[in-house]
């Protein structure tokens, strides 16, 4: 059963003295929140931290280490490849509905077909394009995905007769019909040589209309009327709270057109490619990365150390923190990877990247498998030069047996109207703001379904919530980084000592201020006590300038409990200007779009878990090692105290969190202290308190029961008992928890 404390009214009934007392020493500790003092002597400025430089930015470096072991690559590529798979919201995978696939409008050239093709990748959201067949061939055939990329109206490209001709004359076409539609030569050119070929839209290209290219592609204000608790739209906090995307819908576009492919009679689905350049570069490593099935891969002038992609459909928040784009097309690995570089952002793949890439194919073993083609006085393109080591590249691997070298022929271009899937038997689909936001519904909606089926075991809670909630929090206790205390004063007081310094995390070059309160009656017991004010948290103001720890330290000192208080990043002493911080940080790109920030940039909630992992990890280190630490997180703190616990697990002994109610789904600004991408995705702040199960929890601020997620793994795991519930009044929350606190830890 659920303990149930009603504080206030006991202690009204039975303590009416100590009541009073409380409540002075209450006036005075609510005065002191509203004025806290420098009670702990500040040490020197903490200009060690990392996190104090700039932020990183898709124009950032973004450098591949190669792992010293097939093991390290194992462990290493399963974590950044569940990275892509939450950052896109594809963790768990949504359930794949019926494609409901339809192919029209055949046209038959001298050796290849055409037809028009759309079909739903979830209900009511249709991938439009283009499939190729080449004629006489029997059996299954080979087959290439080609995502297009950012070229002006993408599938359409015509890039008209005078591009053409410079471009002949520069020697990067041969014919005028192939270069002012380098889209459909590829495409033409891999059906001659035997292959199923499907070319797609990017969402908001040519004939893919339901959610705008300017909305998708040129997304630049944020969109209040969008910005909404429930039905909300895309890049709003709450779609990027659940991980919602433009990116993401493309990836998983990508993985549908790649289902199509393979479930086509006339195709081999163990002889798939995928090539594209530009974003269809992106989207090509992307699906290599996270899909198993293609046997090749070309990803043509995008993988880099440098710039990362530029447009919002190549940017997703968590997705690039911590790696990059090489790291991602390394992932592919030990299968064939070709690349071309050009006089772009990919111009210094001979000497950054691709040399890094060699040694990962050479670790396991295939060091011919990784091909990169330098074209570097070419600029930004796929043009006839390009594609023709694509040709090579496909030949080989995909065993198509022609002879080489393999010549681009002209073709006759197919017109607008011919290749357009749209027509009076076959009318567009609506689209517009109420389908956008009946779109990311349905998703919501089928991940609900998804996770509420895993909330009847602690196992499988663990497995799929507590594996996403990871790369949203981006640090666990196991990687929480080695951590030494450099002190810088002591003080010896009536029954403690005071002991402050620097918390230095030398894994991650992070700095905190710590303060550490140890009783003479020391007993193996801590308590890390998180506060909004930081370590000051700890102290209120008796007279003047004299500060005293608040009572409810004060109770769990007198029980022999040491208790440390930390300065989390961007409070204390650790706040600029010793203000507190009312928004977060953001990259200079002018756009509103989160993921340039969050993509690259762990966010400030996450960073301040990092920090209670960074306490706790030296916590546990102390000799006589504690048997038992307690956490507590009370007054706006305990969102912090609910996602640290989850990402420390048994570690700590008993959490006291007071939520206030707190979610991050009601969070209407991208640069609020607590937005956290991803944090309404695995449940909630429910979600987060229902990893720490079966663990000692003492809960406020969630009304008189905890919350029904919470409550269904806790039952799963017979632990219901384990959770306190405190409802009383919150002015009497904290001594309530110290109280829990002291009877819990003995």
């Amino acid at each position: 059963m659920i303990t149930n404390t009603k504080r206030l009214g006991g202690l009204l009934a039975r303590h009416t003295t100590r009541l009073c007392l409380g409540l002075a020493a209450w006036i005075s500790t609510t005065q002191s929140s509203l004025a806290v003092g420098p009670r702990v002597a500040a040490t020197a400025p903490a200009t060690q931290d990392l996190r104090l430089q700039p932020l990183k930015d898709l124009d950032g470096y973004f450098p591949f280490q190669v792992p010293a072991s097939k093991e390290s690559w194992a462990a290493r590529s399963e974590q950044v490849r569940r990275q892509i798979l939450v950052s896109q919201g594809l963790w768990p995978m949504p359930p794949k509905t019926p494609l409901n696939a339809v192919i029209h409008g055949r046209l038959e050239r001298d050796a290849y077909t055409l037809e028009k093709v759309y079909f739903e990748s979830v209900p009511g959201f249709y991938v439009t394009g283009n499939l190729y067949r080449p004629k006489g061939k029997s059996g299954p055939r080979p087959a290439v995905l080609c995502p297009h990329g950012h070229w002006t109206n993408g599938r359409f490209l015509d890039s008209g007769a005078q591009e053409v001709r410079q471009s002949i004359v520069a020697g990067a076409e041969r014919f005028e019909e192939g270069g002012r539609s380098p889209l459909q030569a590829r495409c033409i050119q891999l059906a001659r040589m035997g292959c199923v070929v499907f070319h797609y839209d990017m969402i908001g290209y040519a004939d893919s209309v339901q959610i705008s290219q300017a909305l998708a592609h040129g997304f630049a204000k944020q969109r209040p009327e969008m910005n909404t608790i429930e039905n909300w739209g895309l890049f709003s906090p709450q779609a990027e709270a659940h991980l919602q995307s433009v990116m993401g819908l493309q990836t998983w576009d990508s993985i549908r057109a790649l289902d199509f492919l393979c479930n086509l009679p006339d195709v081999d689905p163990e002889r798939i490619a995928v090539t594209g350049a530009s974003g269809g570069g992106t989207q090509t490593f992307i699906l290599c990365a996270i899909d198993q099935r293609p046997a090749v891969a070309f990803p043509a002038v995008m993988v880099s150390t440098g710039m990362q992609g530029g447009c919002t459909c190549e940017n997703a928040s968590l997705l690039r923190v911590n790696t990059g784009n090489i790291e991602f097309a390394g992932l592919f690995a030990p299968k064939p990877l070709g690349m071309t570089a050009a006089d772009d952002w990919t111009r210094e793949m001979p000497t950054k990247g691709f040399p890094e890439l060699k040694q990962l194919y050479q670790l396991l073993g295939q060091p011919d498998l990784v091909m990169l083609k330098p074209l570097l006085h070419f600029g930004h393109n796929y043009n006839y030069v390009s594609r023709a080591a694509m040709y090579s590249w496909i030949n080989k691997h995909l065993k198509l047996g022609l002879p080489e070298p393999i010549v681009e022929p002209d073709f006759q271009r197919f017109t607008k109207e011919q290749l357009s899937v749209w027509d009076d038997a076959h009318p567009a689909p609506r689209g517009g703001p109420e389908f956008e936001r009946s779109l990311l519904n349905w998703f919501s909606e089928a991940a609900d379904k998804q996770l509420a089926a895993k909330q009847g075991s602690v196992a499988d809670c663990q497995k799929v919530f507590g594996a996403g909630v990871d790369i949203v929090l981006g640090r666990n206790l196991a990687t929480a980084g080695e951590v030494e205390f450099q002190p810088a004063g002591k003080a010896e007081k009536d029954a403690y000592v005071e002991t402050v310094g620097r918390l230095r995390n030398r894994t991650y070059q992070e700095e905190l201020p710590l303060v550490i309160l140890k009783p003479h009656a020391e007993s193996k017991r801590a308590v890390i006590w998180l506060s909004t004010h930081g370590k000051e948290g700890l102290y209120r103001r008796a007279q003047g300038d004299d500060y005293q720890p608040r009572p409810e330290v004060r109770k769990l000192l007198d029980a022999g409990i040491t208790v440390l208080g930390v300065d989390m990043l961007f409070q204390g002493e650790l706040a600029p200007d010793a203000a507190p911080v009312t928004k977060t940080r953001r990259v200079k790109n002018p756009r509103e779009a989160a993921a340039y920030t969050f993509g690259y940039n762990h966010a400030l909630f996450a960073q301040r878990v990092h920090d209670v992992l960074t306490v706790l990890q030296y916590a546990r280190s102390q000799d006589p090692k504690p048997e038992m630490i307690g956490l507590a997180g009370l007054a706006g703190a305990g969102h912090w105290a609910a996602a640290a616990r989850a990402q420390a697990r048994e570690a700590i002994s008993c959490l006291a969190a007071d939520t206030g109610g707190f979610r991050f789904g009601k969070i209407l600004d991208i640069h609020h202290v607590d937005f956290l991408p991803g944090g309404a995705k695995y449940g909630d702040l429910p979600g987060l308190l229902a990893l720490g199960a079966p663990g000692k929890t003492w809960l406020a601020g969630e009304g008189g029961e905890p919350p029904s997620l919470t409550s269904k793994v806790y039952q799963s795991a017979q632990a219901l008992q384990q959770i306190t519930v405190y409802s009383g009044s919150p002015d009497w929350a904290g001594e309530g928890a110290a109280e829990w606190l002291v009877k819990t830890l003995k």
